[in-house]
């Protein structure tokens, strides 16, 4: 064991600790799903960012609040969090006092507002709409202490998620925002989201062109430029080649818009920092010729394969495997017909109830979107010091 893991799995003291998938296997036999949690990756993703981003790295909560994910990121060093209820503002505000909540959800309830900035200082806050920011002044006393982001449309068709269908102004609608927060006596800042799961860097030069335009045609200063989320995971379907040439694109951008002294640049991380911080132990609890039954699915961990993301995986090494494969249409444990993956995966012929498989890149979205319908909800962490890698791929 490294200096680097034996450090990082502090973070994940209160979690059972094991070196293996296999070694968790062996102890537990579990017939439930078990997360695996590998708090050196996730410090080793934190460090990409803190090191070479040239800014402020706000870990967008939303992505996965389990308290054993905030604290391994607290730990690497993130201080700033992207938060978007009230509810996540408590919870890292209750778990770091001396961190930073930033209330980036462009639609805000009143008193939401109110408790973040009386009780927990926030004072950065988003909106792309007129009525928000009225909002927001009649809640808010103003002064310059609070930062007012406006929220540009990028629509960007290289993301997996389109992120501005629902939020985000024009250009035009940007100008006179930024006009009028700076009447009311906040001070202004920026913000736009190329689209969760970006599969084109190029995406933020062309974001930050409308920055630019905003940029020459307002006079208002702008304190804070923030170029979102959107830095993605390893998929199998997506072979992007990391976020570190995410973060070059984002530099480059930004040298684009010349002199910065005023503008502090954020980004706001999450798939890009917790997607290989976690996997999922699930079992075969039925083999019905080529139709497997887990023990999680759609319903649970697995929700994001309905938008097209392809989880790598791997056998857990119980046994000896026919190196012979097959195609299996793989079912979750609901009694929903839905609950199936969308696509076949690939798998050794010979597997049986009682085999377990193991899912990669789970630590994006999968605890945090899944549900307890049927009463089947994966609650079970443990932390190991391995790494993971695929041993086979999803066909379709």
């Amino acid at each position: 064991m490294t200096d680097v893991v034996r450090e990082a799995l502090r973070t994940t003291a209160d979690l059972p600790h094991y070196a293996t998938p296999e070694a968790v296997v062996a102890e537990l036999q579990p017939e439930y799903p078990v997360y695996c949690v590998r708090p050196h990756a996730i410090h080793r993703a934190a460090r990409l960012f803190l090191d070479k981003f040239p800014g402020d790295t706000l870990y967008a909560v939303k992505c996965n609040p389990a308290p054993h994910m905030l604290r391994a990121l607290y730990h690497a060093g993130i201080r700033h969090f992207d938060t978007a209820s009230l509810a996540e503002i408590a919870l890292v505000s209750q778990l770091f006092p001396d961190s930073v909540c930033y209330f980036m959800h462009p639609v805000k309830a009143r008193s939401a507002i109110a408790e973040a900035h009386s009780r927990y200082g926030v004072r950065h806050h988003v909106v792309d709409h007129p009525s928000e920011l009225q909002k927001l002044s009649e809640v808010i006393t103003a002064n310059r202490d609070v930062v007012i982001l406006v929220r540009l449309a990028v629509h960007h068709t290289g993301a997996v998620y389109d992120l501005s269908s629902k939020f985000g102004t024009s250009v035009e609608g940007t100008l006179a925002l930024l006009a009028k927060i700076e009447s009311l006596g906040f001070s202004a800042g920026l913000c736009f989201h190329v689209g969760s799961q970006c599969l084109d860097p190029d995406a933020y030069r062309l974001a930050m062109e409308s920055v630019a335009e905003v940029r020459a045609r307002s006079p208002i200063a702008l304190g804070c430029i923030d170029v979102g989320g959107g830095f993605p995971g390893r998929y199998l379907n997506d072979p992007v080649e990391g976020v570190s040439s995410y973060i070059d694109a984002v530099i480059a951008a930004a040298r684009g818009l010349g002199e910065l002294e005023e503008s502090r640049l954020f980004c706001e991380p999450g798939r890009g920092l917790t997607e290989g911080g976690e996997s999922l132990i699930t079992q075969v609890q039925l083999r019905k010729g080529s139709a497997l039954y887990l023990n999680d699915g759609i319903y649970g961990s697995m929700n994001e394969e309905q938008t097209g993301l392809r989880r790598p995986h791997r056998m857990v090494a119980t046994r000896d495997f026919s190196s012979r494969r097959a195609q299996f249409t793989v079912y979750g444990p609901t009694c929903d017909s839905l609950d199936i993956l969308p696509d076949a995966v690939e798998l050794p012929a010979d597997l049986r109830e009682g085999d377990w498989i193991e899912f990669g890149a789970m630590g994006a979205y999968g605890l945090a979107c899944r549900t307890a319908f049927n009463g089947f909800f994966p609650n079970t962490f443990v932390s190991v010091e391995n790494e993971f890698e695929a041993d086979a791929s999803p066909v379709g």
